[in-house]
């Protein structure tokens, strides 16, 4: 049972390193599910302090990952279109089948996003679609970053309990 949730939680922990860019999934939240899966082992003692401080790190990225963009696309000069444009526009960039779609989808769809709000100024279009990738960029930046310091954190407690997780 413990190599299973061992498995269970290393494959969320990818997963929500996935999630990091893509919209559609919760990627610090996945991430830190897979942390959790590996204290439900009984090799792995319960603690508590690092459940909880991962925990309201998880929390705060994640209030942070609404307004990063929000706040980005605003600070340019933008509208609530061109943060939905951003998402949909990074949606469709992940299954588009041209190089580096994830980048361009975002910035795509907030400037087409913004031609919707505003057809006749093309310069604050692309103004706010700039900000809007800018913080479409930063968010998923940061979301990358506590996802794989979790899958540092997931392997360090692996090692340091390999004997019982592997051995017993």
């Amino acid at each position: 049972m413990d190599l299973l949730l061992l498995i269970i939680g290393f494959v969320f922990i990818v997963l929500g390193i996935f999630g990091s860019f893509m919209p559609v999934l919760p990627g610090p939240s996945l991430s830190w599910i897979g942390l959790v899966l590996l204290y439900f082992t009984n090799a792995v003692p319960a603690n508590y302090w690092i459940l909880g401080i991962s925990f309201l790190i998880t929390l705060a990225v994640s209030v942070l990952d609404y307004v990063i963009p929000a706040k980005g696309t605003q600070k340019f000069g933008g509208s609530s279109y061109g943060i939905w444009g951003t998402n949909i526009g990074l949606v469709v960039g992940l299954f588009a089948p041209i190089p580096f779609g994830f980048i361009i989808g975002p910035f795509v769809g907030a400037f087409i996003g913004e031609l919707v709000y505003d057809k006749k100024d093309h310069r604050r279009a692309f103004k706010a679609a700039t900000g809007s990738f800018i913080g479409f960029l930063t968010s998923s930046f940061m979301k990358f970053v506590l996802c794989i310091m979790y899958l540092g954190l997931f392997f360090w407690i692996v090692w340091k309990y390999k004997t019982d997780l592997f051995f017993n």
